[in-house]
């Protein structure tokens, strides 16, 4: 179960510690689930689902659900997102506060497009 939580981590590039800082979840929780001594509560498993925008049945079965979209009611921000996930510098932006906007993921982008140029 935890490789599947370690291949959310490896696809998105953050860290269990983010996740923990992130969600609330402790670290403990997350060093006991990947030592094999048991896996999360019910409530920190969907913390964490949540976060990574999958099921909880993704999260521990790793069935091949396909992830939902991060979550928003905007189509076309879902679809720029998606969009922007086959540029390896943006995947930052996976992580955007619920509510994001289409014209704040834009600004975003923008953003980290003229901080790259400066390289």
């Amino acid at each position: 179960m935890y490789e599947i939580f370690e291949q959310l981590l490896k696809r998105r590039g953050i860290t269990p510690y983010r996740v923990h800082k992130e969600t609330g979840v402790p670290q403990s929780t997350l060093s006991d689930w990947k030592n094999g001594r048991g896996v999360p509560k019910i409530d920190k498993l969907q913390k964490i689902a949540d976060y990574f925008g999958v099921t909880v049945d993704y999260l521990i079965n790793g069935n091949d659900q396909k992830e939902k979209p991060l979550v928003n009611n905007d189509e076309e921000l879902t679809e720029y997102l998606e969009e922007l996930k086959t540029r390896p510098e943006m995947k930052m932006l996976f992580n955007l506060a619920k509510g994001a906007t289409k014209e704040d993921v834009e600004k975003a982008v923008k953003i980290v497009e003229a901080f790259l140029k400066k390289d």
